[in-house]
């Protein structure tokens, strides 16, 4: 294949090559990592952390699963599964080394080393055995995998038969005056936020960006079951500033 038919992807709201947008995510990550958690709580005013406790409300961790957290960065989902099921096992994977470094530092992290495992690896190659886990999370990553189509049909090989599928993802506001009041918010404060916070406004405009190229709720609810889930559904947080959806591998 030449050049000129290379395909294509958004890295924000700019066309680049599949085979760049990885390492540019990467240069995203190694950029934020050490200033990740700060800000994600700056920029939802500490809403995540709300979305993230509704996952696990609807997730239900059982004793004894096996979790597999992907792009789990530093480990907020993973701790917070663990501590729901009292006992368990969960895998961090993640595309960038310095975001699993930053986990490892958690308190958390070493209070529960023996049921944490970091790997780094890549959500539409994932380095595992098929039916190798009771659950898999992806948390405020799936927008960045280069083909998310992919990283869903790799959740699918992975999960053991009676798995559950589980994804945290930014999403669109069915008010389409609301949803404006969100994009003037997200596209004026929060690069301003990052170049403050972070030192780095350039990787929050992409991130910003990302939220707006990703699939709609129904969209990605589509793509959920192409990748082979059963009883796919939706629920919208915060109108929709955020969605989880879920899937069983039946």
């Amino acid at each position: 294949m030449s050049d000129t038919d290379e395909k294509t992807t958004h890295f924000g709201f700019t066309d680049v090559p599949e085979g760049e947008k990885a390492g540019r995510v990467q240069g995203v990550f190694r950029s934020v990592a050490s200033k990740y958690d700060v800000m994600n709580d700056a920029m939802s005013f500490g809403i995540h952390r709300i979305w993230k406790d509704a996952m696990m409300d609807w997730l239900a961790p059982r004793a004894g699963q096996a979790l597999l957290d992907v792009a789990g960065g530093t480990g907020d989902i993973s701790f917070r599964f663990l501590k729901r099921a009292g006992y368990g096992h969960a895998t961090v994977l993640d595309l960038t080394e310095p975001m699993l470094v930053e986990g490892r530092k958690r308190a958390e992290a070493e209070a529960r080393a023996d049921q944490l495992d970091w790997v780094v690896g890549d959500a539409m190659a994932l380095p595992f055995a098929d039916y190798s886990f009771d659950v898999y999370t992806i948390s405020f990553g799936i927008r960045n995998v280069t083909r998310p189509q992919e990283a869903l049909n790799e959740a699918f090989r992975v999960l053991k038969p009676g798995g559950r599928l589980m994804v945290l993802e930014f999403s669109q506001i069915p008010n389409d005056m609301m949803q404006q009041v969100y994009d003037l918010y997200s596209f004026n404060i929060i690069p301003r936020m990052g170049q403050v916070i972070a030192g780095d406004r350039d990787s929050y405009q992409y991130l910003v960006e990302s939220i707006r190229k990703f699939p709609d709720q129904e969209t990605f609810l589509g793509m959920v079951r192409a990748a082979g889930f059963e009883n796919a559904k939706y629920r919208n947080l915060t109108m929709g500033v955020a969605c989880l959806h879920s899937g069983w591998k039946i």
